[in-house]
């Protein structure tokens, strides 16, 4: 059974940076396609970034472009989201995702990955 844990949420200010990390448990993680996403309060779930299994492609939602950077380490089952420049509105739920299918058409969609985690709770204050 696969297990995906987030880990690095936390409180900080505007213009501030956080280092979200997700583990997988279960099956190796070179398995699967990796993405977070996020939801914030009386909102819909949206996708923030996601990445290939080799890592050669990544995908990023256009609000967080050239502020977040996902990565992968295979050999120790990891993903990490790296946030920089972090504003209020990035404030949210982060969840991190698994999928093994992967179709550039539905690249961005939440009801494409299979495996969720609980989420970390990220707060950006003004």
């Amino acid at each position: 059974q696969v297990q995906v844990v987030e880990s690095g949420g936390g409180l900080v200010q505007a213009g501030g940076s956080l280092r979200l990390s997700c583990e997988v448990s279960g099956r190796t993680i070179e398995r699967y396609v990796m993405g977070w996403f996020r939801q914030a309060p009386g909102k819909e779930r949206e996708f923030v970034a996601a990445i290939t299994w080799s890592g050669f492609r990544s995908y990023y939602a256009d609000s967080v472009k050239g502020r977040f950077t996902i990565s992968r380490d295979n050999a120790k089952n990891l993903v990490d989201l790296q946030m920089t420049s972090l504003k209020p509105e990035d404030t949210g739920i982060y969840y991190c995702a698994a999928r093994t299918t992967w179709t550039e058409a539905t690249a961005r969609l939440a009801t494409a990955f299979d495996h969720w985690g609980q989420g970390t709770q990220v707060t950006v204050s003004s």
